[in-house]
């Protein structure tokens, strides 16, 4: 009896982690930038995405924007778009709120965070940043996001 249910368990997590993977399989997100173009054909360190900026940032936006271009700007572009070859961008799909929650953005900026959708290797702590300052810096994002229709 243990046997089969050790053999079922073991089938069911490996239907369970295939599944997964196909379903967060960045394939058909992730390889291709906003409007379809494969990131190939993009040249090392240009923008990914093309970023619709919102008519305004609230106060909590204005700051973090201050902060992502202090210490996110160099690898993930100007307004989260993005540098192919270097990092992905935050203005896509892939981090709506839905999937990578806010405290995911703490916790990369903390900790790093290995690759997972992306091959743009794993992501290193970001040296210097506060709690605070990643909270500002996500609501930047986040806002940038809702005005290029990711909610």
């Amino acid at each position: 009896m243990n046997k089969n249910l050790a053999l079922i368990s073991g089938v069911l997590f490996a239907v369970v982690a295939v599944v997964g993977w196909l379903v967060l399989s960045p394939r058909d997100d992730a390889r291709t930038s906003a409007d379809g173009q494969d990131p190939s054909s993009i040249p090392q360190g240009a923008p990914i995405v093309q970023v619709q900026l919102p008519d305004s940032f609230s106060p909590e936006a204005q700051m973090g924007k201050r902060g992502f271009e202090a210490k996110c700007v160099d690898c993930h572009g100007e307004n989260g778009a993005g540098r192919n070859g270097i990092a992905p961008p935050l203005v896509h799909k892939i981090y709506e709120p839905s999937h990578h929650g806010d405290a995911s953005f703490l916790l990369a900026a903390q900790n790093g965070v290995r690759s997972h959708h992306w091959n743009f290797g794993n992501m290193p702590p970001v040296d210097g940043v506060t709690r605070a300052d990643v909270i500002a810096i996500t609501t930047y994002v986040r806002e940038l996001q809702r005005a290029n229709g990711i909610n």
